[in-house]
């Protein structure tokens, strides 16, 4: 896995992109990613309409449509029984998160071959600064084709792109260029590029603005182009500033890399309220060999160790326990977990959630005065031998003891 990098706001955001800007800033996003990867094992729906979230006649939420239900007016988010009113010959498929997770993180290794500056957005869709990697692999337009064609040969999966010198319009181009596709804007050209979209495309306008700027007589990016900025200030306040700097493909980010994360987590919830020890206990163990899984991928050691449980009620606590020495072994951490659980839980209660987090990270190797070095040797190679097998066959093919296989709905 690549060490992920975030955006965070500029507190002096341009109003305009700088003259020797690059157009360095590629949006990947998975082509109907729910959808690709249910086809990859039923191959024999490829070309029909199939939407994931839930059977036709269940109360939930479309999760992610083909393209063939999105002609008949599909989307995500909407309503299960909606979709089926939309599209009645569609095939509906139950959700596998667990199966999208192992997915996300194959994609999200190749991304990092490509650059070391890689934000994962959601499961689905990531930014990448490009910038500096001509040397390995070619300009950064050169590049994202490579990218793009390497993710699809080797998952199988189908993805688009957008190439710009911001994450907006990298953000934008990648949404024209679905399906399958690859868009460039050259620098300089941003305002032209985005001049005739709906000005619902840009990100961050919603209903209630859309309603605003077309009461303004604005549909059009380049309707909202033509308008002033005083003007957008008088009527917006500093959301004008904003819809000002976008219309013309300038967002307020900038990538940073944050060396260490400030925790990882993971949390179960129940479709049922339950007291069973047994699922609990072996939930929890599953938890934390998620968590430690990804703090040994990014190279990291944590000291504290904290414990959430959730009640029927929704009263939710948390418990934390700090470590002598910092660690990267899921048995370490399972310790304490266990440990935090017998005093959090009278063994009556029904529990709805439990959820593990590990933070205060520490980079490097470290020393566990706590553990003789013999037996400390021997659990640093069974975690590093079962990382590989669970990034080779996926994470719930390989468990320790303890930890039963589970409908994987953790956040």
């Amino acid at each position: 896995m690549p060490k992920l990098a975030q955006y965070r706001a500029k507190h002096d955001a341009p109003l305009a992109i700088p003259l020797d800007a690059s157009a360095s800033i590629l949006h990947v996003d998975m082509d109907a990613f729910f959808v690709s990867v249910e086809l990859l094992a039923r191959p024999e729906l490829r070309g029909k309409a199939v939407i994931v979230g839930g059977q036709r006649d269940q109360r939930g939420v479309v999760t992610s449509a083909s393209y063939e239900a999105r002609k008949f007016g599909v989307h995500s988010a909407m309503a299960l029984r909606t979709a089926a009113q939309l599209c009645r010959h569609a095939i509906f498929l139950d959700r596998h998160h667990e199966l999208y997770g192992q997915w996300s993180n194959r994609v999200a290794a190749i991304l990092g071959k490509f650059s070391p500056i890689v934000e994962m957005a959601s499961i689905d869709e990531a930014y990448l600064d490009l910038a500096g990697t001509e040397r390995l692999h070619g300009p950064p337009l050169a590049a994202a084709h490579k990218l793009l064609q390497q993710i699809t040969a080797t998952t199988g999966l189908p993805c688009s792109g957008g190439l710009g010198a911001t994450r907006l319009v990298a953000k934008i181009a990648s949404e024209q260029a679905k399906p399958r596709g690859l868009v460039w804007v050259p620098p300089g050209s941003e305002a032209a590029f985005l001049a005739p979209l709906a000005v619902r495309r840009i990100p961050g306008i919603g209903k209630v603005t859309d309603e605003a700027l077309r009461a303004l007589g604005i549909e059009t990016i380049w309707q909202l182009q033509n308008v002033s900025l005083e003007r957008l200030e008088e009527t917006f306040g500093q959301w004008g500033t904003a819809l000002f700097r976008k219309a013309r493909g300038i967002d307020s980010y900038e990538f940073f890399v944050d060396a260490e994360p400030k925790s990882l987590s993971h949390n179960q919830t129940f479709g049922e309220d339950t007291r069973d020890r047994e699922l609990l206990e072996s939930t929890l163990s599953y938890l934390c060999q998620k968590a430690a899984k990804r703090l040994r991928d990014a190279a990291l050691h944590a000291r504290s160790v904290t414990l959430t449980v959730r009640f029927a009620d929704f009263t939710t606590i948390t418990r934390s326990h700090t470590l002598a020495e910092p660690s990267d072994l899921d048995t370490v951490f399972l310790k304490a977990v266990r440990e935090l659980f017998q005093h959090a839980w009278n063994g009556q209660a029904l529990l709805r959630l439990v959820g593990v987090a590990l933070t205060s990270f520490s980079a490097g190797s470290a020393q566990f005065d706590l553990l003789d070095p013999e037996r400390r040797e021997k659990l640093e190679r069974l975690a590093r031998a079962t990382d590989k097998l669970r990034d080779r066959f996926g994470f719930s093919k390989v468990q320790f003891g303890g930890s039963l296989p589970i409908r994987d709905d953790s956040e």
